[in-house]
């Protein structure tokens, strides 16, 4: 009798024990994409279409990353589990990548988007369904400002950074103090305005304004009417086609102040030679680049020979690694080094806690890499090049954009 009322309150204990444990249990069992062995990413990036050139080998490289975390033993026993899906730079189409991902491959983060304008698009889905997002290279600042509580991007740099950055090169390098902007007239080229306005006026500088097209095919009107304001130095920051036929205009016109182009303006350095036709139109030029050095140099051996060892068939291919591909390092690392920070039982709540607190040198990008509660923008610094068409050469110093976001 003893007996059974010992087995009988032993096993009510058990219960309770268990029902206590319920909660916690089916909690883990709730985060999708977490198994005892596997922890499965979504990743997106165009892989076809006009613009792949800004993010298919970034998403090479994330992936490669991955993988030799994997090699290495994964993380807390876990190996990384890629599901890639291409959402060509257009809206709608990063927006059904997303979905895709979290809806049917129950992916437990997503690491993606490499166009800027396009991943605004998926904010509120993201932000609804509780997923944390990293970011590949977009800047991504309609997305990231006001800051989201599950979205982390400007692995590379947002836009706002990209003319905050610009314009301190200008001032402090170039000792511009009349400095003509042309962006684009959208919210992209919004971005960049408010941080070059910004830091402008931080420097004791003028910004001489001329907002145009992203379509515009005739750049005459705007190049002389920064040629007529005696400006000191002029920045681009535009896309890659509307750089091209400024640069061949200034050329043209008899432009020989210093032109700083910003590297959203620059899909690949060889075709921007080539569509502008003369290399006198690059006696003053000056490239920035996110990059902490060289594309190429000693610095990023690593990550040329990891991709080489990776990709041996793209490799060999004269367009490949494309220019922005080391991109993809960062936005991995902050995954991993998160995951890891996480623990053995990652949650989602833990991932985005983590993510929150990292402040590191990636040795790859520029600056460091750093968020905090209320910055979801990773990286705000860039190095400059002067570019004569052939050659870059390094300018010393690395050249920070100093706007924060304070609420507006």
């Amino acid at each position: 009798m003893r007996l059974l009322k010992a087995l009988s309150k032993t096993a009510c204990m058990a219960l309770l024990g268990a029902a206590a444990l319920a909660p916690a249990v089916q909690a883990q069992a709730q985060e999708p994409g977490i198994t005892p062995t596997t922890i499965r990413i979504g990743m997106f990036g165009p892989l076809s279409g006009p613009s792949m050139a800004y993010g298919f080998d970034v998403v090479n490289a994330a992936r490669m990353y991955f993988d030799k975390i994997n090699r290495e033993g994964g993380i807390h026993g876990r190996r990384i589990e890629v599901v890639v899906e291409d959402d060509r730079c257009t809206a709608n189409d990063v927006v059904a990548a997303v979905k895709k991902l979290v809806e049917q491959d129950q992916v437990f983060l997503l690491n993606g988007g490499s166009c800027s304008a396009p991943v605004v698009a998926a904010r509120d889905y993201v932000v609804r369904s509780g997923v944390p997002w990293v970011m590949l290279n977009a800047s991504g600042d309609g997305a990231l400002y006001p800051p989201q509580p599950n979205i982390f991007g400007a692995l590379s740099i947002s836009q706002r950074a990209v003319g905050g950055s610009t314009v301190e090169f200008a001032t402090r390098q170039l000792s511009a103090k009349r400095i003509g902007y042309i962006n684009h007239d959208d919210a992209y080229g919004a971005w960049n305005l408010e941080a070059a306005r910004f830091q402008a006026a931080q420097n004791g500088a003028e910004l001489v304004v001329e907002s145009i097209n992203p379509n515009i095919s005739d750049v005459t009107a705007p190049v002389l009417k920064l040629r007529a304001a005696g400006v000191d130095a002029i920045v681009i920051a535009t896309y890659a086609r509307p750089a091209q036929l400024i640069l061949k205009k200034a050329q043209e016109l008899g432009v020989n102040k210093p032109i700083v182009i910003a590297v959203n303006a620059i899909a690949s350095l060889k075709q921007l030679v080539e569509n502008v036709g003369s290399r006198e139109a690059f006696r003053n030029v000056y490239i920035q680049e996110l990059l902490a050095a060289a594309p190429g140099s000693e610095k990023l051996a690593w990550v040329y020979d990891l991709y080489r060892q990776s990709y041996p068939d793209l490799a060999g291919k004269p367009d490949h690694p494309q220019v922005y591909m080391p991109y993809g390092i960062a936005p991995a690392m902050v995954i991993v080094r998160a995951l890891q920070a996480a623990g053995p039982e990652p949650t989602r709540a833990k991932v985005i806690a983590a993510i929150e607190q990292l402040n590191f040198d990636s040795g790859v990008m520029a600056g460091p890499i750093a968020f905090s509660p209320t910055e979801r923008a990773g990286q705000k610094a860039s190095i400059y090049f002067r570019f004569d068409g052939q050659t870059m050469t390094p300018v010393p110093g690395v050249f920070a954009s100093r706007w924060t976001y304070r609420g507006q």
